[in-house]
This record gives structure tokens, sequence and C-alpha cells, in this order.
């Protein structure tokens, strides 16, 4: 499980004690993800998502939470965070920043077909549309900066091939112009983990905690290559392009984003190598923490680079 900083139902239930969600019935902690710590949370008066945020400051906690609310507030099936009785989004549990969100309905998809991709894509421009009228600014935490940042560190423990490769698509994307892409709030990691399916309908957009505002492409870049792409990573053309028209009927994508679409789908495919290579290699204690194999986006990567000029569009 990956549980950083354990909570006890004593100490949840003090906490709990500043809102008007009734009583503590059971907790459980989630066995996914390696950013921060989750627990479902059954109250008295609903269901909902602890997060104790582990690497997140109070600083940067206002644009997320506030983020996921603005999507809620304008349709999107996002959590919507709970205020206390002092009309704060989050407060300290356990030494750690902490809140308290709705639980959403559905299930993963682990084999999405083309309706699941459809469904998806509509959902995303849907999401981009919302937040461009959401005031706060953060920029895409492991945006380009990061990969500079990263890619030192990791580099140590690649041999020679991985280690050029490496070097050659971070001067590559370099050389990339991204400034006249439209922009704003992203996910920046909506895997089909992270995306909650009751029936053919969407039912939740869940871990915001990736979020920033970047390119609204890189975001669809980041969706296509997990949602659309066989188990070596090879691309599904008819998922692809179920994704790529679903998302244009909604947000038409413009002709500068049209000739960025081959380097974006290798942005995404690197940021995802450079940051499973980070946590494979560069771990934080925890109990029980599961690191994603770096190889999977590497082979992406690989394949993107190999195949620019077959990628799907609409």
């Amino acid at each position: 499980m990956s549980v950083f900083t354990p909570v006890t139902p004593e100490q949840l239930s003090v906490w709990l004690a500043h809102y008007r969600l009734g009583t503590l019935v059971r907790m459980q902690g989630i066995a996914t993800g390696i950013e921060n710590t989750n627990y479902f949370v059954t109250t008295t008066g609903g269901s909902y998502v602890l997060t104790l945020f582990e690497k997140l400051t109070p600083m940067e906690l206002p644009f997320y939470l506030g983020l996921m609310a603005h999507l809620a507030q304008h349709g999107i099936p996002s959590p919507a965070p709970a205020t206390d009785l002092d009309g704060r989004l989050f407060s300290e549990l356990n030494g750690k920043p902490a809140a308290l969100m709705s639980r959403l309905q559905g299930e993963t998809v682990s084999a999405p077909k083309p309706a699941h991709c459809s469904e998806l894509g509509s959902t995303l421009a849907e999401m981009h549309l919302a937040g461009q009228s959401y005031q706060r600014r953060l920029g895409n935490p492991r945006g380009p900066g990061w990969w500079r940042e990263a890619a030192p560190q990791v580099s140590p423990f690649l041999d020679a091939a991985r280690a050029a490769l490496l070097r050659s698509e971070l001067e590559f994307q370099a050389q990339q112009r991204r400034e006249d892409l439209p922009r704003g709030p992203i996910h920046a990691d909506l895997f089909r983990d992270n995306v909650l399916f009751v029936g053919a309908r969407i039912g939740g957009v869940i871990d915001f905690y990736f979020a920033g505002v970047d390119c609204l492409l890189f975001d669809l870049a980041v969706t296509l290559n997990d949602w659309c792409v066989h188990a070596g990573g090879e691309m599904d053309t008819p998922r692809a392009q179920a994704l790529l028209a679903a998302y244009h009927a909604r947000r038409p994508l413009t002709a500068p984003e049209r000739d960025a679409w081959p380097a974006m789908l290798r942005a995404a495919a690197l940021r995802f190598w450079l940051s499973r290579l980070y946590d494979f290699y560069l771990p934080r204690a925890g109990e029980l923490v599961h690191a994603h194999d770096p190889e999977h986006f590497r082979r992406i990567l690989e394949l993107r680079i190999a195949h620019a000029g077959d990628v799907p569009w609409v």
C-alpha cells in the first residue's frame, strides 16, 4: 500500500471534528499512487477520499484544490474539495497538509475501446475549455524545466544507449517552439487509472496533483500515449482517431498544434520515461511503494521517434 504517512482512526476522528461531515465509520488505505498518501473515508455523512500531501506545499495546494473545485462547478466530474468549519480547503493532519474530497463513482477501464477514448476526448476538451476561466497560475511541475533537472540525476543509472537517447531527445525538445500553442490548466497525468467509468460514461476524473499551466496539446499527447497504445507501446490507430476526433469536435485544434503534434507525442513519452526512471532509481521511503517500469515509456519514445510521420490526426 502506498502510505507514506500512516493515520490512525483516532487521529482522523479528531481531524474530522473540524468538518460538518459526521463521524468516522471506517477508513481504508488506497493501494495505488506514488506521490501522496490516500485513504477512502466513510463518515455518517457520506463517502470521501482523504489525501495527505507528501510533496506539495501549502503554497502550491490552493492551485490544485481550487482547480478541482472550479472544474466541478463547471460540470466536469472532478473531485470537489470539502471546506472545514473555518472555510479552509486543507489543514494539517499528522504533520502533513491534508484535504478531504468527494468520492466519485465508477471503475477504471484497463482495456479501453474506441468508445471509451471518444468519451474521454470529449471530456478532456471540456476540461480545457472550462479551465480557461480559472485564474490561478502554476507552471507544469514536470515540464521541460524539470526534465533538465532530473536528467543528470538519472543518467548515471543508464547504459550508454539509453543515456544517448535521453541526451538526444532533450536536445530535440529544446529546439521546439511551444510559445504559439494554446495554453491553460492541464491535468498532465490523465492515465487509465485516473478516469472512472460508469457504464459508457465518465463518472470521475481524479488525481490532479501533477496539474499545471502548459500547452493543452501536451495534455492530449499524454492521454493518447496511455489510452491508445498496445502493450508494447505501438499506437492503436482506431482508439487514437476516436480520441482525437472527439476532442477536436469540442475544441478545434489549430494549425500550429497540428505542426507540433509529432514532437509533442515525443515530449509526453519523454516526461514519463524520465519520471519513472526517477521514481525507480531514486525512490522515497514508504510502505510497499510500487514504482512503474521505466522501459514502457522508453519504448514509446523510440516508437514515436521512428514513426513520427505516421501519427493519427484529425
